[in-house]
């Protein structure tokens, strides 16, 4: 169900093994909620994806067309002559078009990726264009920079975007509170004869214009439902669809009809990038998505996965796999792991593994 306003920092935590209620106090509820804290002093660790391309085997190539230019002095007319052909293209944009061997002299053009061999200039006498292997990419780190410049110079843009940004107290705060309210969910679902597995989408720690003060919270209806897709993860991604498509068909009854425009910025729903269900939202699950939840996350553009039990023969984002930080893939997210148990009412010497345990799933159950 929905709800539109943030769990309390004090909650009561059912607790099956003896029926007598656990009150949790959310450690992070008292301070300067803006004070910044170190990373030791997170209730969570975050997954740190494994180096791209810091190995001569992972180097990704592909296939383009070069040039001899023996004599250096016809180079800038090639330039010049690169974009009055329409060969300036933003695939290349991470390579450096002229390749020197310093031990031999010669000097190699870049002309394009293009498929069909591209003609040269007929006044220069050039040799005929061949084509070689060039870094699909630019080089994040020194080692990926080593050994792509060893196959073609190859441009250094150091990855920043992802890189961890600090966390303040309030933060915390939420991210106790919704991780607190998954386990709840799914001790719940254990309670009722399914498997003790959810998910909460938590309400933005900031909400901006646009941005709607709701969350959702779900389980693993497997069992009840004798459907082997009705996972926790599924689930609560379909409340929030169902929640924006009862939303859109209300508001489309007293829509007015939208005028007629050329702008590329003006797209109607079903387009792609305007129906990304998870775009800018967080995660907070009982236990490692599988590799299709992590599809269907990854899919859905999250932003954040937080989970508290590792699934190591199933888990999709970061032990069996982690499916952000596959080749191909056209969307990241980052990952945390939830270590402090403490602060969600579980003691910190349960296993998580043992039947004792109520959030007890067994390591090669797909959650």
């Amino acid at each position: 169900m929905a709800s539109s306003s943030r769990p309390p920092s004090s909650i009561t935590v059912p607790e099956p093994s003896d029926g007598s209620p656990l009150a949790v106090l959310n450690p992070f509820a008292n301070g300067d909620p803006d004070e910044v804290l170190q990373d030791d002093d997170l209730p969570f660790r975050r997954f740190k994806p494994p180096p791209e391309e810091e190995t001569a085997e992972s180097i990704r190539t592909v296939e383009a067309w070069v040039v001899d230019v023996p004599e250096p002095r016809h180079l800038a007319t090639l330039i010049k002559w690169l974009k009055q052909a329409n060969l300036e293209s933003p695939d290349v944009a991470h390579l450096k078009r002229i390749r020197k061997n310093l031990d031999t002299g010669e000097t190699t053009l870049l002309l394009s990726m293009d498929i069909d061999k591209p003609p040269l200039p007929e006044n220069l006498n050039l040799p005929e264009p061949y084509r070689v292997p060039i870094p699909a990419s630019s080089a994040l780190t020194m080692t990926s920079l080593a050994l792509k410049v060893a196959i073609w110079p190859t441009m250094y843009t150091p990855k920043r975007k992802d890189e961890p940004v600090p966390w303040t107290r309030g933060q915390a705060r939420w991210a106790c509170d919704a991780m607190l309210a998954a386990v709840i969910e799914a001790k719940k679902a254990g309670i009722s004869g399914e498997k003790p597995i959810a998910a909460h989408i938590a309400m933005p720690y900031e909400t901006t214009e646009g941005t709607e003060p709701i969350s959702f919270t779900a389980h693993d209806t497997r069992a009840s439902t004798k459907h082997p897709l009705k996972h926790a993860a599924i689930n609560v991604i379909r409340k929030l669809a169902d929640y924006h498509a009862s939303n859109y068909s209300a508001s489309s009854k007293n829509a007015s009809p939208i005028p007629e425009s050329n702008s590329d910025d003006d797209r109607e729903p079903g387009q792609n990038g305007s129906n990304y269900l998870l775009t800018g939202q967080t995660i907070f699950l009982t236990h490692e998505p599988c590799i299709m939840c992590s599809m269907a996350l990854l899919h859905s553009r999250v932003k954040e996965v937080f989970y508290l039990y590792p699934m190591p023969h199933t888990g999709g984002c970061g032990n069996l796999t982690c499916l952000p930080a596959l080749q191909g893939v056209n969307h990241r997210f980052s990952i945390c792991q939830w270590e402090d148990r403490q602060s969600l009412g579980i003691p910190e010497q349960s296993d998580e593994h043992s039947s004792s345990h109520s959030l007890h799933v067994g390591t090669e159950v797909d959650a």
